[in-house]
């Protein structure tokens, strides 16, 4: 990695943090994290679900190309998603990083997204946030929604004041059906299988941390930007 990863600003330098890939199972506090590192140092975050949604309301050509495919009942190829990723990465706003959000999630996809940057950007760096089985078992399996204002509880962490009922206007509350330890163990299956061989590509490159995810949110936040740095080369 030899491009600085610092600019110069009216004060002095600023941290620049590139594009980054946050890594994290189910339940692990990862988009919390996103939206907070998003405010922190002005990047968007790049989500391939948002992408999607993207194209095909607007119409464009990428956008009709996945909605067919969808509506054939296939998964829209890595050659399509690696698409919206180039034209999405174009936007003035991604210069200075950008927080990727599921993507890439495969081994050809990380390939791709590391040949098309170059070597006169920023290289990805990734940094994975852990959180133990059973803890994650029970932030999934222990939310509750209220099915009015959407507040949502944690029946093990934050539980309502009465079983079963919103705080705020007594409406009941509900569990989405994907919040099932069953839908769960897949998923952390799947997780598992996809990211692994990312996670292991990015360790070899010397460009990937894994920070605490238990630790309260300001900790886990200070831990990533610390990992960052130290990825980035940077100084304090």
């Amino acid at each position: 990695m030899n491009q600085r990863p610092l600019e110069t600003t009216a004060t002095g330098p600023a941290f620049v943090p590139g594009p980054v890939l946050l890594l994290g199972a189910p339940g692990v506090g990862k988009g919390k994290q996103a939206q907070i590192l998003m405010a922190q140092f002005g990047i968007p975050q790049i989500s391939t679900g948002d992408l999607l949604r993207s194209n095909i309301a607007k119409g464009t050509e990428l956008g009709m190309q996945a909605k067919s495919t969808m509506e054939q009942g296939k998964l829209v190829s890595d050659e399509l998603v690696n698409q919206m990723v180039a034209e999405r990465l174009k936007q003035p706003d991604a210069v200075r990083g950008y927080i990727l959000d599921g993507f890439p999630r495969t081994m050809p996809q990380a390939v791709w997204l590391d040949s098309h940057l170059g070597t006169k950007a920023l290289p990805v760096v990734a940094v994975s946030m852990t959180v133990d089985y059973d803890q994650l078992l029970q932030r999934i399996t222990g939310r509750r929604t209220c099915t009015v204002c959407k507040h949502i509880y944690n029946v093990f962490s934050n539980p309502p004041k009465v079983a079963g009922v919103c705080d705020f206007d007594c409406a009941p509350l509900e569990q989405r059906a994907d919040d099932i330890e069953t839908v769960f163990a897949e998923r952390m299956k799947t997780f598992a299988a996809q990211t692994a061989p990312v996670i292991e590509h990015y360790r070899v490159l010397g460009r990937f941390e894994e920070v605490d995810g238990q630790r309260p949110v300001a900790e886990v936040t200070s831990a990533i930007e610390a990992a960052l740095r130290r990825l980035r080369g940077a100084r304090a």
